[in-house]
C-alpha cells in the first residue's frame, strides 16, 4: 500500500501555550517500502506516526492510502485506526499481563469476531513465523524482552495489516539484543513485503533497517533519501551531523590565494584546493563558510603531502579493529579513524583531508 502525506500541520494547544509539533510536512511511502521516521527526541516523528494510524487527527493536511483518503482537515475526514486496517507496535510492547502468548496474539481476531479455528490456525502459523510457538501458554512477565517484543509484532500481524507502523520498538532492548532483533524485524518485513513505517531516534538502526529514511528536525523534514544518499550526500549541517558515527567533522573555514593558488584557511595553515574542485569553491557567495569531512576521509601520516596539515593528538578512543582519533589543529577540533596503534596523546602528526570527498555548507 502507498502512502501519501500533503501538508500535514499538527497544533497541541494547551492553556500554558501552543506547540506546533509539525510543520507542513508532505512525503509519499511506496508499497512494500520499509520507510523510517529518524530524528532527535522531540522532532515530531512518533506524532507523525500517530498521524497516519488515526491516533491522532490532523491540524491541516491529507492522508491518503494508496487512492483512499483516510484523513482530510478541508472535508473533515477522519478514519479510525481499525478502518485503516494498520497495525502498531509500540515502544513499551502493550502486552495484556492476564493473557497468556496465545491469548495476546488472537486478541485482535476475537475482537474482529474471527471462528475459533480461523484464529487458532492464524496465531500458531504466525507464532511459527516469529519462532515463538514453544510460548503460546506463557504469560509476558515469564518472557525476556526479545521474546516480549517477537509476541507484540505476532499480534500486529496476525490480521493481516495493508500497513505496519512500529514505534522504536526496540528501544528497550540491550544492545546486542538490538542488533538481533533489527535482523529479524527486517527480515520479516522483507518476506511480508507489507509497507512498513519506522520509528527511532538511532541513526544505525535507520541505516541498516530502511529503504529510505525521512530525517525530521522540529516538526519539519530536512531531507528523505536512501541511506547511501544520506550519508554521502547530506543537505544541510543537520544532516551532516545527525547521520554517521563518528560524525561529519564541520570545520568552519574561509578562503585565501597563496602564491596564485587557491586555499583554504584553518588557522595558520593553508591548504592548497585540487583542481577538480576549485570552481566548486570560486562560485561561492560567501568568504566564510562551513567545510564538512567524514573521518575516514582525514589520513594520518600520508603516503604524499597533497592537502596536508599539522595536527595534535588529544585522545584516542579503542573500538576494537580501529580508534577514533581525537585531534586539535589550533583552534578546530577533527576526528579521524585509524587503525595505527602507535598514536600517543599529544604527539603531533600529519593529516591530509581529502578535499575533492568535502561537502560545502553556506
Amino acid at each position: 500500500m502507498n502512502v501519501e502525506l500533503t501538508n500535514i500541520t499538527k497544533r497541541f494547544i494547551s492553556l500554558r501555550r501552543r506547540v506546533v509539533a509539525l510543520e507542513n510536512v508532505s512525503l509519499e511511502i511506496n508499497e512494500g517500502e520499509f520507510f523510517v521516521l529518524l530524528g532527535p527526541s522531540g522532532c515530531g516523528k512518533s506524532t507523525l506516526l500517530n498521524l497516519i494510524a488515526g491516533l491522532e487527527n490532523p491540524s491541516s493536511g491529507q492522508v491518503r492510502f494508496d487512492d483512499r483518503i483516510v484523513a482530510d482537515t478541508d472535508n473533515r475526514i477522519y478514519l479510525s485506526p481499525k478502518e485503516r486496517n494498520v497495525a502498531f507496535v509500540f515502544q513499551s510492547y502493550a502486552l495484556y499481563p492476564h493473557l497468556n502468548v496465545f491469548e495476546n496474539i488472537a486478541f485482535p481476531l476475537k475482537i474482529g469476531r474471527q471462528k475459533t479455528l480461523e484464529i487458532k490456525n492464524a496465531v500458531e502459523q504466525t507464532a511459527a513465523t516469529l519462532e515463538i510457538s514453544d510460548l503460546l501458554t506463557a504469560k509476558p512477565a515469564e518472557l525476556s524482552g526479545g521474546q516480549r517484543q517477537r509476541v507484540a509484532i505476532a499480534r500486529a500481524i496476525v490480521r493481516k495489516p495493508n500497513l505496519f507502523l512500529l514505534d522504536e520498538p526496540l528501544s528497550n532492548l540491550d544492545a546486542q539484543l538490538r542488533i538481533a532483533m533489527r535482523a529479524e524485524i527486517k527480515d520479516l518485513q522483507n518476506r511480508l513485503g507489507i509497507t512498513t513505517i519506522y520509528v527511532t531516534h538511532d541513526q544505525t538502526e535507520a541505516m541498516a533497517l530502511a529503504n529510505r529514511i525521512a530525517i525530521l528536525n522540529r516538526g519539519k523534514i530536512e531531507q528523505i533519501g536512501t541511506p547511501k544518499v544520506l550519508y554521502e550526500d547530506p543537505a544541510s549541517i543537520f544532516v551532516a551531523q545527525f547521520i554517521g558515527s563518528p560524525p561529519m567533522n564541520l570545520i568552519r573555514t574561509s578562503l585565501a590565494e597563496v602564491g596564485g593558488k587557491l586555499c583554504l584557511v584553518l588557522g595558520n595553515q593553508r591548504i592548497e584546493i585540487p583542481p577538480e574542485r576549485i570552481k566548486d569553491f570560486e562560485r561561492l557567495k560567501t568568504n566564510s563558510f562551513i567545510l564538512g569531512l567524514r573521518p575516514e576521509h582525514i589520513s594520518i601520516n600520508p603516503a604524499n603531502d597533497a592537502q596536508t596539515i599539522k595536527a595534535n593528538v588529544k585522545s584516542v578512543e579503542p573500538l576494537g579493529r580501529e580508534r577514533v582519533i581525537y585531534l586539535s589543529v589550533d583552534d578546530y577540533a577533527i576526528i579521524t579513524l585509524s587503525d595505527r596503534e602507535e598514536l600517543r596523546i599529544g604527539q603531533e602528526i600529519t593529516i591530509q583531508l581529502q578535499l575533492n570527498k568535502t561537502h560545502i555548507f553556506t
